[in-house]
């Protein structure tokens, strides 16, 4: 038993919500890409790409091009709402309804990831139509 309440705490601390804060700084990344995909400002979207994602795809054009083929509800949407967001081992994951240009509805699940220079960047974004299982 003595055992058993130092792991549950740990496990406690390792997934916990996001404070407000790491939700804030979240949700401004993801918007501020949100916000340059509707502009075709390619370079701001591309600047929120964690250097991993940049790595993948190792230019601006790349990365749109892959946006507009991979991610039709993220690069063109009706709606775009932030839902529950949560901090594991370092990383956040936050999680966008999302309605498309057809009014489809979409589930995105963004993560960031705190780089050494301070700043967060997007780490990825996995995409599920709603209703549909993994």
């Amino acid at each position: 038993m003595r055992i058993l309440v130092p792991l549950v705490l740990l496990l406690a601390l390792l997934v916990r919500p996001v404070a407000a804060a790491d939700a804030s700084a979240a949700q401004s990344v993801i918007r501020t890409q949100e916000q340059a995909l509707a502009r075709d400002d390619g370079a701001t979207a591309y600047a929120q790409a964690a250097p991993e994602i940049q790595a993948l795809f190792p230019s601006v054009e790349i990365f749109m091009s892959m946006v507009k083929s991979g991610y039709p509800p993220v690069y063109r949407h009706r709606s775009f709402e932030f839902g529950a967001a949560q901090v594991e081992d370092g990383s956040i994951a936050q999680r966008v309804h999302i309605v498309d240009a057809e009014g489809e509805a979409w589930e995105a699940l963004y993560t960031l990831q705190t780089q050494p220079d301070g700043s967060l960047k997007i780490t990825g974004c996995s995409l599920l139509k709603t209703g549909q299982s993994v």
